[in-house]
């Protein structure tokens, strides 16, 4: 089984494609985070001092439980710089999207590669995680804040 069929085969749930449509078409921020660019054990903790995103020994602190769950498909991924978008009441919904678009990746590519041997498993599983890595990086993270309409005139004379 190749990466090729694999990403043909999960067309409206690739990741780059709701990154692509869902996330760049908005006003959105950059956010980066230090870690290795390969797939990671990411977790969401929950702290006394609020919601964490813990990456390897990393952890990056998230203001709410949708930003984290958002982050986490990115972290999981390895991808070091992605958008953010501002307006927090449409995370949770792209976080929904993304999350479930994670999971049909991993059980596809579990499910196409079930006679491949260990080794060979892994090494399609890598080589569809690198490509959704390099499509997700090919879009950009944008901005590092959003640009705003400075204009403060609300009557045309």
């Amino acid at each position: 089984m190749t990466t090729a069929s694999i990403i043909e085969s999960l067309q409206d749930a690739w990741i780059p494609a709701i990154y692509r449509e869902q996330v760049r078409t908005q006003r959105t921020r950059s956010y980066e985070m230090e870690i290795p660019e390969r797939e990671n054990q990411a977790e969401i903790l929950f702290t006394l001092l609020g919601i964490e995103l813990k990456v390897g020994k990393r952890r990056f602190a998230c203001p709410d439980l949708a930003t984290a769950r958002y982050l986490l498909v990115f972290a999981r991924l390895g991808c070091r710089s992605v958008a953010i978008p501002y307006d927090i009441t449409r995370i949770s919904v792209i976080a929904d999207d993304l999350e479930m678009a994670w999971q049909k990746l991993v059980l596809t590519v579990d499910d196409r590669t079930k006679r491949a041997t260990p080794s060979g498993r892994g090494r399609v599983r890598s080589g569809v995680i690198k490509s959704v890595r390099e499509e997700i990086a090919a879009e950009g993270a944008g901005p590092q804040m959003p640009e705003f309409s400075n204009s403060t005139r609300q009557r045309n004379y």
